[in-house]
Formats: structure tokens, sequence, C-alpha cells
């Protein structure tokens, strides 16, 4: 059994219902979901929107490999409604975006998943929720906790 970390943000619609929804999923397909963090609103990171995300983390225990959980998550994205549009240049709104974040300590660099996820440790909405459920996992480039992550960022 492996553990894995995975940030949900939503930021158009019914935000709630749709990382509701994903949870939901996640657990039906991908693994048991063994904790989850609070709800928080943030603004977005890495283009202008007026519309704010939803953002959280869970932890789900899953026998599912990375390549697997990969295609789990996108399709719980397809099927919530995400579009992705592959000639986009940047950031966009979106119904539901699910990262994963971490997958037992492994550090993966293939094309389909980057483990763990490049940005993590520089996005305050990915951090914080992360912090809450998982502070003393350890980031497997970095050598250091997700709550020294947090208190490095979060000033």
């Amino acid at each position: 059994m492996s553990i894995a970390y995975l940030s949900l943000g939503s930021n158009l619609g019914n935000r709630e219902e749709y990382i509701k929804n994903a949870i939901t999923e996640i657990g039906r397909q991908a693994g048991k979901i063994t904790k989850v963090s609070s709800l928080y609103e943030t603004e977005p990171w890495g283009f202008k929107t007026e519309n704010k995300f939803i953002n959280v983390a869970v932890e789900v225990e899953t026998k599912l490999s990375i390549t697997n959980l990969s295609e789990i998550v996108h399709k719980i994205e397809y099927e919530a409604g995400r579009v992705r549009d592959v000639n986009a240049t940047g950031y966009v709104d979106r119904v539901i975006d699910i990262d994963i974040l971490l997958y037992d300590d492994i550090i993966s660099d293939n094309p389909q998943i980057t483990l763990p996820h490049p940005k993590m440790h520089l996005r305050e909405f990915v951090i914080e929720p992360l912090v809450e459920i998982a502070p003393d996992v350890i980031h497997p480039i970095l050598n250091i906790s997700i709550k020294d992550i947090s208190n490095r960022l979060i000033k």
C-alpha cells in the first residue's frame, strides 16, 4: 500500500460541490481517503481572473501505481467537465484540478508525471492545506518537512 497526497482546486461553478464530488470519486476509484484538509479559499496563481479558488489536500492509501493513479485523476477531472486545452499557453479557470503532490517518497521525472510536484513548495494554496494533514511528511528532494516548507513560505 502506498500513500499519495493530492491537491484539489476549483474556481468555477459550485466549487465546493466539485471538490466534494472529486474526493468521493478518488475514494471510489483510487483508494482509501485517510485525511482531508479544511477548504481554503485562495487567490488564483499564475494568471488573472476574478474567480477565487477553493483548495483542499487529501491523503490517499492506494494500491495503484503512480501511472494508474495519474490516469484515474485525469479521468475524474474529465468526467467532472474539465477541459484541457493542449494549445493553452498558461493557466486558466477550471471546474476541477487534481494534482499528485507526493507518492510515498518517490522521485520521478518522466513525461507522464513529475514527483514530487515540481512547484508545490512555491504555492501557498498547496502547502497550507497539506501542512494541515501532513506536517511531518518529508519532501523527498528538499529533505525538509511540509511544516518547514510552510514556515519558510508563509511569513
